[in-house]
């Protein structure tokens, strides 16, 4: 059953400010940044669409996930092998099949399909991981981060085991890093105020009251699990493009736990919060990168020692669980009329099997 236009009015609001945010952001960036600062915001960007993806499954099933890199890793991959010229392809990966050695796609069409591979994928695995609950699930998508990236850095032929694949083209730039953002916003949002989104979210605030309400758990959460797969093919794709090269380590629990990070200090039950939280995130991530190269202070360069910036994350991830653990944003979403915000897309169990009555 379709949403009351009133609810629609109330909640359209929130991806229409972020988009416009973003669109801001990626138009000052293109006029007045450096070229380094606009990889930065390319960057940002790609993490905004991973994050939200990550949002559209555990925000709404309430399912943390380890696993949802892995998807990033499939459609990262599957665009190299779409888009890189066939003479390279049959230099490092002959186990490719014919139709697809010789096969050279543009962009625009390797990254969705890139992003229906990964969707393709997580349908398969989903119907046995969806299954578990609680723990046991989050376990479970660790357990498909590790077998995927063990596949992909094994597999010679077709991966080119640890080592990288070279020669994607590099076609992105900062207003397709904002498209890409803008549409995994979309898709996020579209689902959130879905039946589907309203049942799982039942299920996550009341599982039982939502199972007796005739509410298939399964069902709902391998929804939404393909949902964000899908998003996040998309960014591993456009990732592969902004990079020009890929390979498994790029994809493995570095990434894992800073977009984990990202989504927790924003606040993991909001579409705001996974943009806050990236942003945020990304600005501290910019400024101890910077540290880490040297400052020069009356002609001496001080830096910081390596690896602080994986410190100090882990430290402000664990200061924003104990004195905010919903997050920047408290759960809420963007409003035009500012704080408080609107928080329609959080909503208990109770409103949400009444909106799906």
């Amino acid at each position: 059953m379709s949403k009351p236009p009133s609810v629609i009015r109330q909640t359209v609001v929130t991806p229409i400010v972020l988009i416009v945010v973003l669109l801001a952001t990626a138009a000052l960036t293109y006029a007045f940044g450096s070229r380094a600062f606009n990889r930065t915001a390319i960057e940002m960007f790609i993490n905004i669409m991973v994050v939200v993806g990550l949002y559209a499954f555990v925000g709404n099933s309430g399912l943390l996930s380890f696993g949802h890199i892995s998807f990033m890793c499939l459609g990262a991959y599957m665009t190299a092998w779409l888009a890189i010229p066939p003479v390279m392809k049959s230099i490092t990966l002959k186990g490719l099949p014919a139709w697809l050695l010789h096969t050279q796609l543009p962009m625009w069409v390797a990254t969705p399909i890139s992003g229906v591979f990964a969707a393709l994928f997580a349908l398969f695995v989903g119907r046995i991981i969806m299954r578990l609950s609680g723990i046991a699930a989050s376990i479970a998508t660790f357990g498909l981060l590790g077998v995927v990236n063990n596949v992909y850095s094994n597999w010679d032929s077709v991966t080119g085991g640890q080592g990288s694949i070279v020669g994607i083209p590099p076609t992105m730039n900062v207003w397709i890093g904002w498209l890409g953002a803008a549409v995994a916003i979309v898709i996020a949002y579209l689902y959130s105020i879905s039946r589907s989104g309203l049942a799982l979210r039942a299920t996550r605030d009341e599982a039982i009251a939502a199972s007796a309400s005739g509410v298939d758990i399964v069902r709902e959460r391998l929804i939404a699990f393909v949902v964000s797969a899908f998003i996040i093919g998309l960014a591993g794709a456009l990732y592969a493009h902004f990079l020009s090269i890929v390979n498994p380590g790029s994809f493995y629990l570095r990434t894992t736990f800073v977009s984990l990070s990202m989504l927790v200090v924003g606040g993991m039950y909001s579409l705001s919060g996974a943009v806050s939280g990236v942003v945020a995130m990304s600005v501290l991530i910019e400024l101890f990168r910077n540290l880490e190269k040297g400052v020069s202070v009356g002609g001496l360069s001080i830096g910081l020692p390596n690896g602080v910036q994986e410190i100090a994350i882990g430290i402000i991830t664990i200061i924003i669980l104990i004195y905010l653990p919903t997050g920047l944003t408290r759960n809420r979403e963007f409003s035009w009329r500012g704080w408080p915000l609107q928080r329609r897309l959080a909503s208990p169990v109770q409103t949400a099997l009444k909106e799906m009555n």
